[in-house]
């Protein structure tokens, strides 16, 4: 597998002209765009806009479903791999070496974009209305990477990009409200396979189940359950675990002759006082307390 370490090898690998810049380039698609099969990593961001015609693009050894999607993006030591990839004209794919951000905010912010860290990604579609507005931003960085760097360059260029990761955000965001049906089922799912793992015992066997082993269960990432879930609920993944697990201990202290620490190792806490915080956290009392609500 090819690890791409600087701008300049990958833009001769692809037979592309050099980069302006050895830390950021930009790549134009203004004619029908194909790739053959190659799979690499980089040390670079990648923003696309691009629409796939044909072929397959994995990103994280998943598939990347890009069907009908504008845009994408790639983090730096994800595994990439293209396949037979025919991409429609009038695209755009901005590479950023991550030493390009070093001192500037959007060094730590951009890793709070959580499309970056999709496993099960899907590209976002955008309207032609959004399609315009990204179009702006990528022409305004245009002018200022082609023109003759000074002090301003990198700063206005970063603050064009993190209007465009904004956008994104925003738009991703409107993206999954209009996918209540496909939140909804995977809000079904999600408390399936949880009360699945509770039936089978798998809470005293395995312990407390994590987000990672739930996304894994629904084929899809953590970051992406979680954004699902959120929006659908309001809730995290790991909010909604605690849930069921109290909305089970609620039940247990009510129906069962156990003591707390026997319901708390039943439930897959090997931690008294961390059950006993959580219990409190989302009941307002302690389990001691709320069992003695129910006695009095």
């Amino acid at each position: 597998m090819i690890h791409f370490k600087t701008l300049s090898d990958m833009h001769r690998s692809n037979g592309y002209p050099g980069p302006e810049n050895p830390l950021l380039s930009l790549l134009r698609c203004n004619q029908t765009c194909t790739f053959g099969n190659t799979e690499y990593t980089s040390d670079f961001y990648m923003i696309g806009f691009k629409k796939l015609i044909a072929g397959q693009i994995m990103y994280g050894r998943t598939k990347y479903d890009h069907d009908s999607g504008s845009m994408s993006f790639f983090k730096p030591r994800q595994v990439i791999e293209m396949r037979n990839v025919e991409l429609e004209e009038s695209g755009f794919a901005i590479y950023m070496h991550e030493d390009y951000l070093n001192g500037h905010p959007l060094h730590s912010e951009i890793k709070k974009y959580s499309f970056f860290e999709y496993e099960s990604n899907e590209a976002l579609h955008l309207s032609p209305k959004e399609e315009m507005i990204i179009w702006d931003l990528y022409q305004k960085i245009e002018i200022e990477y082609n023109n003759n760097p000074d002090e301003y360059s990198r700063d206005i260029i970063l603050a064009h990009i993190d209007s465009i990761l904004k956008y994104a955000q925003r738009f991703y965001k409107r993206q999954f409200i209009n996918r209540t049906s496909l939140s909804g089922k995977v809000v079904s799912k999600f408390n399936e396979k949880l009360a699945l793992y509770f039936n089978n015992g798998y809470l005293q066997e395995k312990g407390l189940p994590t987000v990672k082993f739930m996304a894994s269960e629904l084929n899809m990432s953590s970051r992406y359950l979680s954004d699902l879930l959120k929006q659908e609920t309001g809730k995290t993944a790991i909010e909604l675990i605690h849930i069921f697990l109290i909305s089970e201990a609620k039940n247990m202290l009510i129906e069962a002759e156990q003591s707390v620490s026997e319901i708390a190792y039943a439930l897959g806490f090997d931690n008294l006082p961390y059950f006993s915080r959580l219990f409190k956290k989302e009941t307002g009392v302690s389990p001691n307390q709320f069992k003695k609500q129910l006695v009095a």
